[in-house]
């Protein structure tokens, strides 16, 4: 495969362009805007249930040594708390249906208000690995100097 793919858009909501889709937000950037393609304003309420919002595009990646990551966008998701439900969404690289966005209010006491065409998160594009995987017999080894303790067992 290509050491960049071609990835094909289809627009399903004609209002994107006229907000700026598609773009990355500064030259530099690793993320595409992704914008809220709502009818009207939505709000988040403190700790209630995720919702899913349209990006208002399928995305068409077909190499299987890529895929894309959608994350929330940095600032609001410090300031206000708006995160993803699901925490980073996985676009495998043979799905081709409409994005949609996990959008959740992290926050304890304020609501959030998205308004239609809004920036709500970010969708960064990647290589993955495949390794081989080999099943092994038997019981575990004595394993590594670390050990086998789980969650904190470096003990750093």
């Amino acid at each position: 495969m290509s050491a960049l793919p071609e990835v094909g858009l289809r627009i399903l909501d004609p209002r994107l362009t006229g907000w700026g889709f598609p773009r990355w937000g500064s030259a530099a950037a690793a993320g595409l805007d992704l914008h809220a393609c709502l009818d009207t304003p939505l709000e988040l309420l403190p700790r209630g249930a995720p919702i899913l919002i349209p990006a208002g595009f399928s995305v068409l990646i077909r190499d299987p040594a890529w895929c894309g990551l959608i994350f929330p966008r940095s600032g609001r998701g410090h300031r206000e708390g708006l995160v993803l439900g699901n925490g980073t969404g996985v676009i495998d690289a043979d799905y081709e249906g409409p994005l949609m966005v996990s959008a959740w209010n992290r926050a304890e006491a304020a609501p959030i208000r998205i308004e239609p065409g809004e920036r709500i998160a970010q969708l960064v594009f990647t290589r993955i690995a495949r390794p081989v995987l080999t099943v092994l017999e038997g019981e575990a080894g004595p394993g590594s100097e670390r050990g086998a303790s789980g969650f904190g067992s470096s003990g750093r």
